[in-house]
């Protein structure tokens, strides 16, 4: 190979650099990085790096041995801090780091590709020149139609799955599965379990398994673990063509400190800020990026661009979005640096989240963007031209940890916590929610769903059931951790698969057998979904009758045809002839029964129709007498009369 080095080559314009010294620029992954290019009738590879305090940069790789000395960057000369060459003769799949040599004491580091699109499998480190723009999308038909499925009045169920421990080949050495066998296993559990999302735990490049991806290096690489990018690509592909929506997690709070990566890049605080007080993660061991720097804005909001580009990603969910806005967060007093004013408010982090969702949802409207948000924040999901942060929804942690602490108590005690039930309604219109069982609930010896469910093993079922089936019938988008809809005991590990053999037991079978039920109820019922976000949506029918642990409600859409009345029963006592308001006169049926013995339940419940009478109940005029189940949430609904033509 002749290897031969040019400095005449460029992709960088005057207004690429002004763009990205102001933090606008927003397809950074088109120019930085290593890409494929001519140079007259030469084919070669174009490296560019930002390492503005360097004294020197050099790319050493497969191409040169490693050899620091024979293929150096050079400088531009204007104020970007890009180093720059033209390499000849270089092919697909080659290794390569930056050799950067600091101005600060001839700190010397040998740094991964920022903008690398795919590394080496870890534990090794080094980038990977690599093509990305040639896979052949299949998914035109799903790009078109997407907007109606990631809509505010869609039914949106999101299956939440880590890549490396969904499913394992027991029979090969306990491994994961790949991108492309996931693509054939997954998709087709997805379409048996009526989901209309999948969330995939961070699949962008990391160092260590145990951090589930939440430790980045690589914002611009799919974890080389599972395939090759193109593989991810047919993955989602497949999604795709099943009509299934892909969401993304997605880590801008904070990076790994592993220093290959981001970590004193060029010899300086670059990414991060050089105060521990404001760059180092207490909680998480890791480091903070420098939100008030233009070009660290822009590196990563062009990272949330190049996924939903060059991946067809449907939604991003943004990780730990509390810790951004807070500068105190898990921090004590004296170990944070307050903003100008003097708060605990993270202002440049507000700047910078406002500019990722105008951006993307700029380039992508039909897109969803997510935000972990955990504290009382305001206006998360409102846009940001009446002051919000721009957000499509916003995870309801209140209703996660209020609905779990509540099921946790012994039904004869459920009566005195009864307003962890129904608090969630005082605000459930505040923001745009999606109702996370995630996988937070299920690790750090917090246990398993069903086993924080309560009584005998039968016990914790009927009331996981009724978990489950609250869950759908409350507004609000909905999430579930892979292996909820199996009631897996075990507390989730990275390093094994689902317990995909309890489903030889029928409790377990059964449940499955009830949320793949619920999943199609619940996208076949507009009541369900549609007003989520609107306070006509939902009405309380009884909400105090806390000494019988009982609630009742409707859901309600733009059809009074359609609407739902949803009835629970907490406590551990069948109820005989409660009657409970309806909407109006009429006849209902039981249209589900969280106790069914299809699922696994005592099978109590409502069978025929059901005449509404005139006879005044909870503020109605016309009420119902229903038979109710112990521990179970029975969904109704009015007959409507066939008209013959």
């Amino acid at each position: 190979m002749n290897n031969a080095i040019h400095y005449d080559v460029t992709r960088f314009s005057d207004y690429d650099i002004h763009l990205f010294l102001e933090g606008s620029h927003a397809r950074l992954y088109e120019k930085f990085g290593s890409h494929f290019m001519k140079r007259g009738d030469t084919c070669g590879v174009y490296f560019s790096v930002w390492a503005p305090n360097a004294k020197t940069v050099s790319v050493c790789g497969d191409f040169n041995n490693y050899d620091k000395t024979i293929h150096p960057l050079k400088k531009r000369e204007d104020d970007s801090g890009i180093w720059e060459c033209f390499v000849e003769d270089i092919e697909q799949g080659l290794t390569y780091k930056y050799h950067i040599v600091s101005n600060m004491h001839n700190i010397v580091h040998d740094k991964s590709d920022p903008f690398s699109f795919y590394s080496e499998k870890p534990s090794k480190s080094a980038s990977r020149i690599w093509e990305i723009d040639n896979y052949e999308w299949q998914d035109k038909s799903w790009m078109k139609k997407r907007a109606k499925y990631n809509a505010h009045d869609a039914p949106i169920n999101i299956y939440e799955v880590h890549l490396g421990s969904w499913r394992k080949k027991t029979e090969e050495d306990n491994r994961y599965l790949s991108y492309r066998e996931m693509a054939d296993e997954l998709v087709s559990y997805l379409l048996e379990m009526n989901y209309t999302h999948v969330e995939f735990m961070p699949f962008t490049e990391y160092p260590y398994f145990g951090s589930w991806g939440y430790q980045v290096v690589g914002y611009f690489a799919a974890t080389a673990r599972f395939g090759e990018p193109q593989d991810l690509m047919y993955l989602i592909d497949t999604l795709h063509k099943s009509d299934i929506g892909v969401i993304m997690d997605w880590v801008p709070s904070h990076f790994a400190v592993d220093l290959h990566g981001l970590i004193n890049f060029d010899g300086t605080a670059l990414y991060e800020h050089a105060d521990p007080k404001q760059g180092y993660h207490p909680e998480w061991g890791s480091i903070i990026f420098n939100y008030g720097r233009n070009e660290v804005r822009a590196f990563l909001i062009s990272s949330a661009m190049f996924w939903l580009d060059k991946y067809h990603i449907d939604g991003i969910r943004v990780d730990a979005v509390a810790s951004m806005l807070h500068l105190d967060y898990a921090r004590k007093e004296g170990e944070w640096i307050a903003n100008k004013y003097g708060g605990n408010e993270n202002l440049e982090a507000v700047h910078f989240l406002k500019e990722l969702n105008r951006t993307t949802y700029g380039a992508f409207p039909d897109i969803l963007m997510i935000a972990e948000e955990s504290t009382a924040w305001p206006m998360v999901t409102r846009p940001t031209d009446v002051g919000g942060l721009g957000f499509g929804l916003k995870w309801n942690m209140g209703w996660m940890h209020d609905s779990l602490k509540y099921l946790s108590y012994d039904p004869i005690y459920r009566q005195h916590y009864h307003k962890q039930l129904t608090f969630s309604m005082w605000y459930a219109y505040d923001e745009n929610f999606l109702l996370p069982l995630s996988h937070d609930e299920v690790v750090h010896i917090k246990g398993s769903l069903i086993n924080k469910m309560p009584g005998k093993l039968e016990d914790k079922f009927s009331n996981l059931r009724a978990l489950y089936s609250y869950m759908i019938a409350h507004p609000g988008k909905k999430l579930m951790f892979m292996g909820g809809e199996i009631a897996q005991f075990a507390e989730w590990n990275y390093k094994e698969s689902l317990d995909w053999h309890l489903l030889e037991e029928p409790l377990h079978k059964k449940l499955q057998k009830m949320v793949s039920d619920i999943n199609a109820l619940y996208r076949t019922q507009k009541a369900l979904y549609q007003y989520d976000e609107k306070r006509e949506g939902f009405e309380w029918i009884n909400d105090a009758d806390y000494q019988r642990n009982c609630i009742s409600f409707i859901r309600k859409c733009d059809n009074e045809n359609e609407t739902i009345l949803v009835v629970c029963n907490f406590s551990n006592q069948e109820l005989i002839h409660y009657r409970v308001g309806v909407p109006e006169d009429g006849r209902y049926e039981e249209i589900f029964n969280s106790q069914s013995e299809y699922y696994g339940g005592c099978n109590i419940g409502n069978t025929g129709v059901l005449k509404a009478r005139d006879i005044s109940v909870d503020t109605k005029r016309f009420s119902i007498s229903i038979t109710l189940p112990p521990i179970g949430v029975l969904f109704f609904k009015k007959v409507v009369p066939v008209i013959k033509n």
